[in-house]
């Protein structure tokens, strides 16, 4: 059996790969996407009590005033996630209320709404 000439392996990789690379990242944004979705909803409507209701945060329309605005606070998601696990000053923990995946599109959604994170 001949053997392939390696000439041509670099220019078949160097075309497949991009296009991988591509397919890749559309997979990961419309997950990053969807995640970010989830945060939303959960913290305009769906966390119970909802973010919105105590939080400003320009992305997701609320003006809440017992909570700080996050729009200035900045949190990174870090922050987020320790706070909705443990609750700070008058606000509840949500670790009997949300799970794992949830807190993570929370602390996403906040995080990047608010400007601590660029996409």
């Amino acid at each position: 059996m001949a053997r392939p000439d390696p000439r041509f392996r670099p220019a078949r990789a160097g075309l497949l790969l991009p296009l991988l690379a591509a397919g890749l990242s559309s997979a990961a944004l419309a997950a990053e996407d969807t995640q970010l979705q989830r945060g939303r909803e959960l913290f305009t409507a769906k966390a119970a009590p909802p973010c919105a209701v105590c939080h400003t945060l320009a992305a997701a329309g609320s003006s809440g005033e017992v909570g700080p605005v996050l729009d200035e606070l900045k949190p990174d998601a870090a922050r987020v996630r320790r706070v909705l696990q443990s609750g700070l000053g008058v606000m509840p923990s949500y670790a009997g209320k949300l799970d794992a995946a949830d807190m993570e599109a929370l602390a996403q959604f906040v995080s990047r709404s608010a400007g601590s994170v660029k996409p």
